[in-house]
């Protein structure tokens, strides 16, 4: 549905839908990918495999900008929509900001700059970002 939105208020961009791991893209297309809070549904066991499909599809040198929370251990957050009336299985994954800049190092992507927020107000997580380059 959010991309059924995108195309209809940017019908001027592209819009595709895949897996992170494994990418609808050739080998070096993009100079940046941001993976903006797209890790959170994933186990830290199954990130190496889309940062290796990431580092694949990123021009050498290309920029990799990733958000997420930061931490151990998984949310679930079915409860919350199911007293929306939402049947649904829903947990979020934590990763510490060093599990992630290991799976980016092993993809071949070298962290830059690396921060951490923590958490505010009702929030009951700290927000972790990380800039990488690749080799």
């Amino acid at each position: 549905a959010m991309i059924d939105v995108a195309r209809r208020e940017r019908g001027d961009l592209e819009f595709s839908v895949g897996a992170l791991a494994d990418l609808p893209y050739p080998n070096d297309s993009f100079a940046g990918v941001m993976l903006w809070y797209s890790i959170i549904h994933t186990p830290s066991a199954q990130l190496e495999p889309i940062f290796a499909e990431v580092a694949r599809v990123l021009h050498r040198g290309g920029f990799v900008l990733v958000g997420f929370q930061a931490g151990q251990g998984v949310r679930d957050l079915a409860a919350t929509y199911r007293r929306l009336g939402h049947e649904i299985d829903l947990k979020r994954h934590l990763h510490s900001a060093d599990q992630v800049a290991s799976g980016l190092e092993t993809a071949g992507l070298r962290e830059l700059v690396r921060l951490i927020r923590r958490r505010l107000n009702a929030e009951r997580d700290d927000q972790a970002f990380l800039l990488a380059r690749g080799r």
